[in-house]
């Protein structure tokens, strides 16, 4: 497809009905007059944050099914263009239809941008509670923001709001410049083509969203793509900073903590940044070397040692992001299974990925260590952890492991076409449900054949992983009316 044949003109229309809304709002909240008008409104962070998402999943699933966004005749029906939004807002990167060949240029770009908007909503949420309160606002529940942005830029969530989108934007144009230098010449028809398939590729790398402008991915080996091994380093490279979180990235290469630390050799990085960082890149590491060893006569036959190991580098990377230059269906059982325990662990906090993420699996790590040598506190990298940390990483452990076995449970019945066609129906369907929920958009080839039921399932499966499993759960629980009360003490055996 080449982008001079897409027609952008309608799009003005559009652009000038969101700006004179943008103004509109942005005058009413500066001027004061907002405080007056919701003045006493109670809002529950966590609701705002869920609710937030919901339209921006409604207003893409309503593009979606617009004529023009696709090349069928009929436009695409209700439950695919939900599917297909959430799986953009929520940067999965599952699809029931062939992105490229299904969905015309307007389309592509709608999916584009929600992929944008769904990456940033995590720390938009922060600004948008920083201002809630000009509107009059009573914000609850503090620590649901913390969740999202610290304390320090919770404060001044205005100006790091404006910090995160430049810099996203800056290394997504970084990694756009970086893959148009190294396309392969004869892969695209136009200088347009190229420049449009850098940007979108740059941007749902970076996002984490796994979607792609190739029919089969980055394994494709009809455009190129599947041996185009630069770009698979420079999207490794986009995924893995993404899934570290811009938190963390502003604490690792920000230049005025830089310039700090230079001056004061003692300062480290921060609590959480190192828990991002190192587990990160041991969870990389280990998934790497296991690829290698399981899948060295697999799926990596035929490859070169250099090429075996950028792959087996790339897919222990993009465990968060969905993208494959190999066959995920070809897989051995062994590297299946271990790629939905690494599916299951996910990212880390305050990123564009999902899972149970890297905190709540280093501090469950931290608390058995502790159990199993006596310790009476869990501590981590010489922090003591407090155990209201540890009770809400096991209730994300808990709720992630309840949602996916309900899941399975429910895609058990509803897709038994799947179970009676494939010897390994059962764990295509695992996989699909974890990959689905911990928003990572691998599947073992299983997506379009999914029921109406299933592809809800998997949908709310996908919402629930995004917007965080804690944030459901504080959305959804009743207000205690006191806290300060204790139960007496009981005693069971555990184990």
């Amino acid at each position: 497809m080449c982008i001079r044949d897409s027609n952008i003109n309608g799009y003005i229309d559009i652009s000038n009905v969101l700006i004179q809304l943008y103004f509109f709002f942005t005058i009413i909240i500066t001027s004061g007059k907002g405080g007056r008008l919701f003045q006493g409104v109670k809002v529950h962070p966590a609701m705002v944050f869920i609710f937030s998402f919901l339209l921006l999943i409604f207003i893409g699933t309503v593009m979606l099914m617009l004529p023009k966004m696709t090349n069928t005749p009929n436009g695409m029906g209700f439950i695919d263009a939900l599917f297909t939004s959430t799986s953009a807002t929520c940067v999965t990167g599952l699809m029931v239809e062939d992105t490229v060949n299904f969905f015309t240029f307007r389309g592509q770009i709608i999916i584009m941008i929600l992929i944008k908007l769904g990456g940033l909503n995590i720390i938009a949420f922060g600004y948008f509670m920083a201002f809630a309160g000009r509107l009059g606002f009573k914000v609850k529940q503090h620590d649901v923001i913390e969740d999202f942005v610290n304390k320090g830029t919770a404060l001044n969530a205005q100006a790091m709001l404006g910090k995160v989108v430049a810099w996203s934007i800056g290394i997504e144009i970084i990694g756009a410049i970086m893959m148009f230098m190294v396309w392969k010449q004869d892969m695209f028809a136009t200088l347009g083509d190229r420049i449009y398939h850098s940007v979108f590729l740059s941007v749902s790398a970076f996002n984490n969203a796994g979607i792609s402008l190739f029919t089969d991915g980055l394994a494709d080996m009809e455009s190129g793509v599947g041996t185009s091994y630069l770009i698979h380093l420079i999207v490794t490279l986009l995924v893995f900073f993404g899934a570290l979180g811009m938190v963390a990235i502003f604490d690792l290469f920000d230049p005025q903590n830089l310039r700090e630390r230079l001056k004061k050799p003692w300062m480290t990085i921060s609590f959480s940044t190192k828990i991002a960082l190192y587990f990160s890149l041991i969870l990389v590491g280990v998934g790497a070397v296991a690829f290698f060893l399981l899948e060295y006569n697999n799926t990596l036959a035929g490859l070169g040692p250099v090429e075996a190991v950028i792959t087996s580098l790339f897919q222990s990377v993009t465990r968060t992001s969905g993208f494959n230059t190999v066959d995920i269906g070809l897989m051995s059982a062994p590297m299946l299974f271990l790629m939905i325990i690494l599916m299951f662990i996910g990212s880390s906090s305050s990123s564009t990925g999902g899972g149970i993420k890297t905190s709540t699996f280093a501090v469950i790590l931290a608390d058995v260590t502790a159990t199993i040598k006596g310790l009476n506190h869990t501590s981590l990298f010489k922090k003591t952890i407090p155990n209201a940390l540890k009770s809400r990483a096991y209730g994300v452990l808990v709720i992630f492991i309840v949602g996916n076995a309900l899941g399975v449970f429910i895609l058990s019945i509803s897709e038994i076409e799947i179970l009676n066609s494939r010897n390994d129906g059962m764990l295509a369907l695992v996989f699909e449900q974890v990959s689905a929920m911990g928003t990572v958009g691998l599947s073992m080839g299983i997506t379009s054949e999914l029921t109406t039921v299933g592809k809800i399932v998997l949908s709310v499966g996908m919402f629930v992983g995004r917007v965080g499993t804690l944030t459901v759960a504080f959305a959804l629980g009743k207000k205690l009316i006191s806290k300060n009360f204790k139960y007496a003490e009981a005693h069971t055996m555990v184990g």
